[in-house]
């Protein structure tokens, strides 16, 4: 076979590998995007429900592992107990209402059950008004599941009290709280008045492009397969 025809071949299979390759991405895309449309029903379903009680320690294995965040994040759940005076930590918030933090609070149950609650956003100038967190309170929000590591580009910093994502376990140990639920809640509004933490801010929203990606991937399938078809096709001279 002569150095020509050979290229021809070559370029032909190459162009049917990338055929096969982009189609491949492409019923990918397809797959993600009807599980995204699944979670986003099941989430908005979550949101619009009554609220249930906080899943105790039983419950607690199965949602400290990763796949249970698509089965048990926004939930709306409901616990009752004193929170825990001092023990209060500020993680960096970023919110509708500007540069600030997050206001998370350990909650003991009446079962002897503690749970991170994050109260809400409060400006850095914020004080606790007095009788802030004192006595029993009834916590309703949407469960959360713990953010390990950092965020904003930083990591967290137990050791001088900087923390920029919500990570309950490590939260927990620096705070010396023991045992603790593997999520944390964020409160709604329902707790909000004057100088107290603004609850009832968290975002639930999905990004949801795989479409535009699916299409982009079929696209480039195309485009490769036309190019094998013109290099089979075309005659070159021996």
């Amino acid at each position: 076979m002569s150095p020509r025809p050979a290229k021809r071949l070559s370029l032909v299979a190459l162009s049917l590998l990338a055929t096969a390759l982009f189609l491949a991405l492409g019923i990918w895309q397809v797959e993600r995007r009807a599980w995204k449309l699944d979670l986003i029903a099941r989430v908005e379903a979550r949101l619009s429900a009554a609220p249930v009680p906080a899943p105790g320690p039983a419950e607690w294995p199965r949602i400290s592992h990763e796949t249970s965040r698509d089965a048990d994040e926004y939930r709306r759940v409901t616990a009752s107990g004193r929170f825990l005076p001092g023990r209060a930590v500020r993680t960096m918030a970023v919110t509708e209402k500007g540069p600030g933090s997050w206001l998370l609070e350990p909650l003991v149950t009446g079962s002897g059950d503690t749970i991170l609650v994050n109260r809400g956003f409060v400006p850095p100038d914020w004080r606790a008004p007095p009788g802030d967190g004192e006595g029993t309170a009834t916590v309703t929000g949407l469960l959360r599941i713990t953010e390990p590591g950092g965020g904003f580009l930083r990591s967290n910093d137990p050791a001088h009290g900087r923390w920029y994502s919500r990570d309950v376990a490590a939260i927990a140990e620096a705070e010396g709280l023991g045992r603790v639920a593997p999520y944390f809640i964020d409160a709604d509004a329902a707790g909000n008045g004057p100088g107290r933490p603004v609850g009832g801010l968290t975002v639930v929203a999905f990004r949801n492009h795989h479409l535009i990606y699916a299409l982009t991937w079929f696209g480039l399938a195309a485009l490769s397969g036309y190019a094998a078809h013109r290099a089979w096709r075309e005659r070159v001279p021996g």
